[in-house]
């Protein structure tokens, strides 16, 4: 039987040539789907880490404007008396006061005094300009030293200054003469689970009507309704010596021949808040993270692989125009002048940029007005 040429031409496949050229442009097109594909991933990891970035500066940034609105709440306008020798200047010669965190070992100072325990008074706000650590980052970007901030505010959900320690109306009530302790009358104040829950290392504001200002101590024990204030605390507030009375709990007795008699006028007490951010570099380098510590108790985290942490400082002073971005407080202006601050934060991915070991970076700045400090009640 014969088969015919066209017969055997319409059964013929593909030729070598073009099952090579099919190959080729199956190749490229899975080849720029791949391409697509990975960059699609590496924009989509990018993106996601820019957000986690803005949330996470986000977060810490919101932590700070809410402990700043409050800055001020329950202070005297002046700031709180802390422990004093004065000499011939006016300085404090005195043992200086502690100032959170311990991990920085710094004392509250007076801003425009080479005498570095000049201060007499603790204000509501105090600048730390470049107090902190510099951030060295994974690629080796290094920025200046960060900032501090420590702010006080008055704890106003649990009051202690509902009725006065002592006096006639809480007969019970007591504040002992060297100052050691204060025994608050059960019929006035109840401290403990069923009422006030006071806490070793809980500061307390103290004041009467021989100084309105108060004085600060820190409670180291609490039993029943007495509260011990013995020496040693992390502040170095407590137990100073008998010749120093000034910012001490006998700087609030009565006088007798101009010398402090043992005795107390009634007597109210408000537990402060003292807030302190900085950055921690030490825990994990690398990646610091933004720290909250009430007053010298464990600092939680806030925010993690912050690269920078920056204040400045605007003032109401009566000049004009007033000093604004202010690193430090301007002589001769003091900090209870500072009506508004601004807030500067940087932050950079946990995880380097997809496909580059380089880190995807962002920052975030805010101003917030102290409204405790910037208005007052003019009929009071």
């Amino acid at each position: 039987m014969r088969v015919s040429r066209a017969g055997m031409n319409k059964a013929r496949g593909f030729t070598l040539v073009e099952l090579m050229l099919a190959i080729a442009i199956t190749a490229i097109a899975i080849a720029a789907a791949f391409l697509l594909f990975r960059d699609s991933v590496k924009t989509n990891a990018n993106v996601t880490q820019a957000a986690d970035v803005s949330d996470n500066m986000r977060a810490g940034l919101n932590l700070i404007v809410q402990d700043l609105i409050q800055t001020g709440t329950g202070i005297p306008t002046g700031g709180i008396s802390i422990p004093n020798t004065i000499d011939a200047s006016g300085c404090n010669i005195g043992a200086p006061v502690n100032r959170p965190p311990a991990v920085l070992n710094l004392t509250f100072a007076g801003p425009n005094s080479a005498t570095p325990h000049c201060n007499v008074i603790l204000p509501a706000i105090e600048p730390g300009f470049g107090l902190g650590p510099k951030v060295i980052g994974p690629d080796g970007a290094t920025v200046p030293a960060t900032d501090i901030i420590t702010m006080m505010y008055a704890d106003n959900t649990l009051s202690l200054l509902q009725k006065a320690v002592n006096g006639t109306a809480c007969p019970n009530g007591s504040v002992a003469a060297d100052g050691s302790t204060i025994t608050f009358d059960n019929n006035c104040v109840t401290l403990g689970a069923a009422g006030i829950p006071v806490n070793p290392g809980d500061l307390l504001m103290i004041y009467n009507s021989n100084n309105s200002n108060g004085i600060l101590q820190t409670v180291t024990s609490v039993s029943g309704q007495t509260l011990r204030f013995d020496s040693g605390d992390a502040f170095n507030l407590n137990g100073r010596s008998t010749t120093e009375v000034a910012g001490t709990i006998r700087q609030l007795q009565n006088l007798t021949g101009g010398v402090p008699d043992g005795t107390y006028p009634p007597t109210s007490a408000t537990r402060i808040w003292m807030i302190t951010y900085y950055v921690d570099t030490t825990t994990d380098p690398l990646h610091p993270r933004l720290m909250r510590q009430v007053n010298f108790n464990t600092p939680q985290t806030v925010a993690e692989s912050l690269e920078s942490l920056n204040f400045t400082y605007n003032f109401a002073d009566g000049t004009s125009p007033a000093p604004v971005n202010q690193t430090t407080v301007p002589p001769p202006d003091n900090e209870n002048q500072i009506r508004s601050v601004n807030v500067y934060m940087g932050a950079r991915s946990a995880a380097s940029k997809a496909g580059s070991n380089r880190h995807i970076r962002s920052n975030l700045s805010t101003q917030v007005a102290l409204r405790s400090m910037a208005y007052f009640d003019t009929y009071k």
